[in-house]
């Protein structure tokens, strides 16, 4: 009994070095397509803090990573979608409910985007507006050359705003 305890308690104790290690060097998603990448937990880069004024840059930025909070403590980060519409920020997702990302977010709106080697602390809002959302779907499909109707009811658009 003794032993067994001893095996325990060195596995935690790797566990948490190893969270502890992974805290500080992040542990970003694996790939650049959403749906066919790997999660990861903590996003590394470089925190910018200054206000962005129209997010049109993101035409040129095929996916960005984000990162939610978890009701177990850990981070969950994965690769999304970006839709620049009207200088603001958006991401959208299909079948919410069945992703945990969006769940994530339904608790705690509060995420971490991650694009290039730039991370931005953001909050996500689900666009209500039925003339905003249409318009960020359309630009979606445009972006991403895809032909999803904006009538699609199973596609969720959030409104990426300042924290």
């Amino acid at each position: 009994m003794k032993t067994l305890s001893r095996v325990f308690g060195v596995i935690v104790l790797c566990m948490v070095l190893l969270l502890v290690t992974l805290r500080f060097t992040g542990l970003n998603p694996y790939g650049d397509t959403p749906g066919r990448s790997y999660p990861g937990l903590w996003l590394s880069g470089n925190l910018v803090t200054t206000p962005v004024a129209d997010w049109s840059f993101t035409d040129n930025i095929r996916t960005v990573k984000i990162q939610t909070n978890t009701w177990y403590l850990l981070p969950h980060s994965v690769t999304i979608w970006c839709i620049a519409y009207n200088g603001q920020l958006y991401v959208a997702t299909y079948d919410a409910p069945v992703r945990s990302w969006p769940r994530n977010v339904a608790r705690d709106p509060h995420v971490r985007l991650k694009l290039g080697n730039d991370l931005y602390d953001r909050t996500l809002s689900v666009v209500t507006d039925s003339t905003e959302r249409e318009g960020v779907l359309q630009a979606r499909a445009k972006k991403y050359a895809q032909k999803t109707s904006p009538d699609d009811p199973n596609f969720t658009v959030y409104h990426v705003l300042p924290s």
